[in-house]
């Protein structure tokens, strides 16, 4: 089952948002900063070391946050900056690493199985961290071992801002100790089923029968079981700008109605966001295509910061309708896509919607899953939506 002789690296940008802001404001340096939504309905989006000292930590209400740590710095966050920022790391390691993944946006795994023959590796990984700070002036960790899983866990070990190797042989005696806690996979569900099977370090967990934990926790408890032992054969799955989601109608006559066009637009940003929920992906690109009577095709594309909101994403895509429709002809077909995608949860970004709102995409996309998605769809589109590919 284990894949031998891989070298997988896993980067970890430290408190992201923070540290950004930082960047921004060297005053906060040693504070405890908050990020996220500044109501007391917000959530807790990111926070410093200084302030998990306190107990803080992301997800949690800003209610709760503000009575832990009533002395901290608090930051509604900006996610174009750091989705500027996430983009910049991103081209210094595509321009070095054979093989990478944009896991999420603070966090890249590359596969450098084979270079060892050219370069020492941890020397090779080092420079390229080195290079990430020098270039941006943020704080990166990294883990180095024969797969995602233990790269990752290496990762956690070396925060905040270092770096650690766990060669093959040193797996097992590297895991043993560790909290359960440490295992990808493992939140709050599964702990408490674990450690109420008596189960507390990787190394009670890797020494449990294989059958057993399938028989308790089906297909994950393989999986779990797996990575207490150090086997993960995850592959590094090649990063592309070219991933995208999109959709585009044409029309049955060609039209210059403005406003019926643009509700076929809001439809298709509904169909297509509601798409990167479902694969729990983000964007970071938008473009709006048009296509004439006479055939002329063009686009326009924008930079945005990451984002799967439909109340986000249509007034950006009307912005860029209105900038690319300027010849008044007749169109014969339009269409959106959502490009620069990478895991991730709409939960990262909080700083302008209350949990209410978080609550509201995922009851709609629960309803949407069980029923169709057509089912719930903004009264504008309605009309549209025998106009619009399935």
């Amino acid at each position: 089952m284990k894949t031998a002789n891989r070298n997988i690296v896993h980067f970890d940008l430290d408190t992201f948002f923070v540290s950004v802001e930082r960047l921004q404001n060297p005053a906060l340096q040693g504070k405890p900063v908050i990020i996220g939504g500044m109501s007391d309905r917000g959530v807790v989006a990111s926070c410093s070391y200084e302030a998990r000292r306190f107990g803080v930590s992301s997800a949690m209400p800003m209610k709760m946050a503000r009575m832990m740590c009533r002395d901290a710095v608090f930051i509604r966050g900006d996610m174009e900056l750091y989705s500027r920022y996430s983009l910049l790391v991103t081209d210094i390691i595509a321009e070095k690493a054979p093989l990478y993944e944009k896991a999420s946006i603070d966090e890249h795994y590359l596969d450098v199985t084979g270079m060892d023959r050219f370069f020492g590796l941890l020397k090779w990984t080092h420079e390229l961290r080195t290079a990430i700070m020098k270039n941006t002036g943020l704080p990166i960790s990294f883990g180095l071992s024969v797969n995602k899983t233990v790269s990752k866990i290496a990762t956690g070990e070396a925060k905040p801002n270092g770096e650690l190797q766990v060669p093959e042989d040193h797996v097992k005696p590297f895991l043993a100790p560790l909290s359960i806690r440490k295992i990808p996979g493992i939140g709050e569900k599964t702990y408490p089923l674990l450690r109420s099977m008596g189960v507390a370090t990787i190394d009670t967990l890797s020494r449990i029968p294989l059958e057993m934990m399938e028989r308790v926790m089906g297909k994950n408890g393989i999986i779990l079981w797996e990575r207490a032992n150090g086997i993960d054969t995850t592959p590094v799955r090649q990063y592309s700008e070219s991933k995208s989601v999109s959709t585009e109608t044409t029309f049955e006559q060609d039209t210059i109605d403005i406003i019926r066009m643009k509700e076929i637009l809001v439809k298709m940003v509904e169909k297509i966001a509601y798409e990167l929920r479902e694969q729990q992906k983000l964007t970071a690109c938008v473009t709006v295509k048009i296509r004439y009577s006479n055939f002329d095709t063009h686009t326009i594309q924008q930079q945005v910061p990451y984002t799967a909101f439909d109340h986000v994403l249509i007034p950006i895509v009307k912005e860029l309708f209105d900038k690319l429709y300027q010849r008044r002809m007749l169109i014969r077909l339009i269409g959106v896509r959502f490009s620069k995608l990478v895991p991730g949860s709409q939960q990262i970004d909080l700083f302008e919607d209350s949990v209410e709102m978080i609550n509201l995409y995922q009851a709609m996309d629960r309803i949407r899953g069980k029923y169709g998605r057509k089912i719930i769809r903004r009264a504008v589109a309605v009309n549209t939506v025998g106009e619009l590919a399935s």
